[in-house]
């Protein structure tokens, strides 16, 4: 979904009873189009009896929240207007309103309860993005074992580029095969399943236009699945996904992407590490072994090293392994925020 300017501080956001013989989706856009910024319908499941769910109408989210327990209108409306009081926008402010992390869908189908974390696998560790299967094999021998092979699609993408990818992502599946690490494609997850990856990475925006369909295709072909957040609802969200870990960022400013977003900080990646439920991968402007000891100190799985890994990766990675591993023995000395600062500048 594409990002919108933030609504005006001035207008009202609202908590709603559902309306009798009114759908959801329908009383939240009426109310929004009258001049609300933000709408909750609450315990609003479709005729359901459960207490849990609501639709959210706002900016820059909408869809079903899953709280983890019911919630009572007035004090619920009374914590969202405080949140926005801090600059949140209205989605952001809503999903931190209610306390404990809800779940948010992607679409017009509810999500499913959150399933209980799964054992606490090995670490992510330097997490190296690279653009080549050469590349990839360089940071392999070099000791890195996990990588995603990020190749963009341009606009004037042909067979022979097709050709090109396939042959990238074919070899990269085997070089990560050779030294048992954990490789993920990013983007092109059909064609990952399809030539024996186990693993993608994909961003909020290329999930959303999968549509249910095309998600739950994901979803069946069992390819692990990271995904990218940049914001409370989007983390929200993530979750609803079950992912194999989500992606925090930009920690620190980046040039690698033109993006919206305020850096997280390490404060809002401590607080992201802390709720998420699921592994989370620091990534954004980690240039340097000081910064990978600081992310993974404030709880970071992982750290994404792009630009860092340099000409010579042999030379380079020793020394982030050893700060990644540092930071992580530091952890427990690492404290994270009651909640988080927002990551979109307030509009006047």
């Amino acid at each position: 979904m594409p990002l919108e300017a933030n609504s005006d501080p001035r207008q009202p956001v609202r908590v709603v009873d559902p309306a009798a013989g009114v759908e959801p989706v329908e009383q939240a856009g009426r109310l929004r189009a009258e001049g609300a910024a933000a709408v909750l319908v609450q315990a609003a499941a479709g005729g359901s009896d459960d207490p849990t769910l609501h639709w959210l109408d706002s900016s820059h989210a909408r869809g079903w929240v899953r709280s983890a327990a019911p919630t009572n209108a007035d004090t619920l409306e009374r914590a969202w207007e405080a949140q926005r009081g801090q600059g949140h926008v209205a989605a952001d402010a809503l999903l931190l309103a209610f306390g404990a992390l809800p779940l948010l869908s992607w679409g017009e189908a509810p999500p499913e309860p959150l399933r209980p974390p799964t054992a606490e696998g090995a670490p992510l560790g330097i997490y190296a993005i690279v653009d080549s299967a050469l590349r990839v094999r360089q940071v392999l021998e070099a000791g890195v074992r996990t990588v995603q092979l990020r190749l963009k699609r341009p606009a004037d993408a042909d067979a022979r580029w097709q050709a090109v990818l396939a042959a990238a992502v074919r070899e990269s599946v085997a070089a990560a095969r050779d030294h048992g690490a954990r490789l993920f494609i990013n983007d092109h997850w059909r064609l990952a399943a399809e030539l024996g990856a186990t693993a993608v990475h994909l961003g909020q925006e290329d999930l959303l236009a999968l549509g249910e369909t095309g998600r739950a295709e994901l979803r069946a072909c069992g390819l692990a699945l990271g995904i990218s957040s940049h914001a409370v609802w989007e983390l929200c969200r993530a979750r609803a996904l079950a992912p194999a870990y989500v992606a925090c960022g930009p920690v620190w400013p980046t040039t690698t992407k033109d993006m919206p977003w305020r850096p997280q900080g390490l404060d809002n990646l401590a607080w992201w590490a802390r709720v998420a439920g699921t592994p989370v991968v620091a990534i954004g402007g980690i240039l340097d072994a000081a910064q990978v000891r600081e992310a993974a100190r404030a709880g970071a799985d992982g750290v994404c090293v792009l630009r860092g890994l340099g000409d010579d990766p042999m030379r380079v990675v020793p020394a982030l392994q050893k700060a990644f591993e540092r930071g992580r023995s530091e952890r427990a000395a690492a404290s994270a925020p009651a909640l988080p600062h927002p990551t979109l500048e307030p509009q006047p």
